[in-house]
């Protein structure tokens, strides 16, 4: 008997994603500041053929993390299809690789995010990115995500980001500049990697029989390996 489709997602239940593609073997997709600004441009690019509403996003050396919410069914996939695709072509026209292979390791991974508390814990986890990886000392100071932009005005943020369902505490930074508990970040981790809501027991039961996720135990692609 073939396996059911997935469902796509219908606007009308106003579902935000956390959202995450990687390099293939954990290749390095930016190395220096014009790869990413080329990466920011073509994300740019992407939510003007398919504008759904942004939150927070990150861009690492070897994958991206992204919050986002579809305002259309089928609009994430056509989003990441354009993005992760366009992408991979130009790095390898780039990098003189054409033919070489796969760029993105698997289809990207997505779980669904109950707006509430475990939103706010989603997009921490994905501005505090660098900072858990060591590459800055403030999450502020990575050049390449929302936290950086949202605190300037004009420019990428007002063109590109949208303001959240939930209100951030007011002391936002300084809780994006704490560690997460073990907890926090296995149990976001392990959404993604599976493909699971993330959100309160009740609604995570809700949400998967409501978008048909209830057979679905894994998201497409290999599991990633060691941190997201």
């Amino acid at each position: 008997m073939a396996a059911m489709p997935r469902r796509v997602f219908s606007a009308a239940e106003g579902v935000v994603f956390h959202v995450m593609n990687r390099a293939v073997a954990r290749m390095t997709l930016c190395r220096h500041a014009g790869e990413y600004e080329a990466f920011e441009e073509l994300f740019e690019m992407a939510h003007e053929r398919e504008p759904l509403e942004v939150f927070a996003y990150c861009i690492m050396p070897n994958h991206w993390h992204m919050v986002v919410r579809p305002n259309a069914d089928g609009q994430l996939s056509s989003f990441m299809h354009w993005l992760s695709g366009t992408h991979a072509k130009r790095w390898q026209v780039g990098h003189k690789a054409l033919g070489s292979g796969h760029v993105y390791q698997a289809r990207f991974k997505s779980c669904p995010v109950q707006t509430d508390a475990h939103f706010l814990t989603v997009c921490r986890y994905v501005e505090r990115n660098p900072l858990t990886a060591g590459f800055v000392n403030r999450a502020e100071d990575w050049r390449w995500g929302s936290l950086w932009h949202r605190r300037r005005v004009g420019g990428r943020a007002q063109r590109l980001l949208s303001p959240w369902p939930v209100e951030p505490p007011d002391d936002w930074l300084a809780w994006v500049n704490q560690p997460l508990t073990a907890k926090e970040e296995r149990a976001v981790r392990l959404s993604l990697k599976k493909g699971r809501p993330f959100g309160s027991p009740a609604w995570q039961k809700r949400v998967a029989r409501a978008l048909g996720l209830a057979l679905v135990t894994r998201s497409p692609g290999r599991p990633c390996k060691g941190t997201f």
